[in-house]
């Protein structure tokens, strides 16, 4: 599903059950050794999709630990992200010289829980997803939205997002949005160039499931 949603130059990998030959790294299985039996299978597919990844790219495997948020660490130059959910587990990398963030996430195609939405949705957004055109649960879908956004900018720029920090606006017909940042952009050395204040992703429902993607490619790709 995300192939659909993501450039060329992104190796994907995705999985809709859990592969019997899928295996941890000792420093990633120390990780999960008390989890819930669920939580150790999207744990291990999702690296498992990570390692195809890095073999697309021409890299060797290795282990993809998190960071002190929870991010996961690529290989120098590499720049990547992961998702779970029901039922779905999926990783997507690339090079550092042609997509300077990515971000994807997964969820299932079904209204937010009571509540969540008036957590997580800016005035607007909360308006708009209760005129949109049906078919489409885009509470979830914005949920979705924002979480590749964050996961996207978080890694390259080290500032962390809340959910008030964007401003989503959805383009139906082309399967697109934009989200407008909202909080302070943080100083970063003058030899990098400028960041964005506007990002763009896709998105696409299917299977049970809504998929979303943020991609910023550098200035000169």
């Amino acid at each position: 599903m995300l192939r659909a949603v993501l450039p060329d130059t992104v190796a994907v990998e995705e999985a809709f059950t859990d592969p019997p030959e899928a295996e941890l790294y000792p420093e990633e299985a120390a990780l999960v050794r008390d989890a819930v039996d669920k939580r150790r299978r999207e744990f291990t597919t999702v690296r498992h999709c990570a390692r195809r990844a890095l073999g697309t790219l021409g890299l060797p495997p290795g282990p993809v630990l998190p960071d002190r948020y929870g991010a996961p660490r690529w290989p120098a130059r590499v720049v990547g992200s992961l998702t779970h959910c029901h039922g779905y587990r999926a990783a997507a990398l690339a090079h550092g010289t042609s997509v300077t963030m990515l971000g994807i996430d997964a969820e299932p195609h079904g209204p937010l829980p009571k509540g969540v939405l008036e957590a997580i949705a800016l005035p607007a957004e909360r308006a708009w997803t209760q005129s949109a055109p049906a078919g489409t649960h885009w509470d979830r879908l914005l949920f979705s939205a924002k979480e590749s956004v964050y996961k996207a900018w978080y890694p390259h720029t080290g500032q962390r997002l809340g959910f008030e920090d964007a401003e989503l606006r959805f383009d139906p017909a082309r399967g697109a949005f934009t989200a407008r940042l909202l909080a302070p952009p943080p100083a970063l050395p003058s030899s990098r160039p400028p960041l964005p204040r506007t990002l763009g992703g896709r998105w696409l429902t299917g299977k049970g499931l809504v998929v979303t993607a943020v991609v910023v490619t550098p200035p000169n790709a």
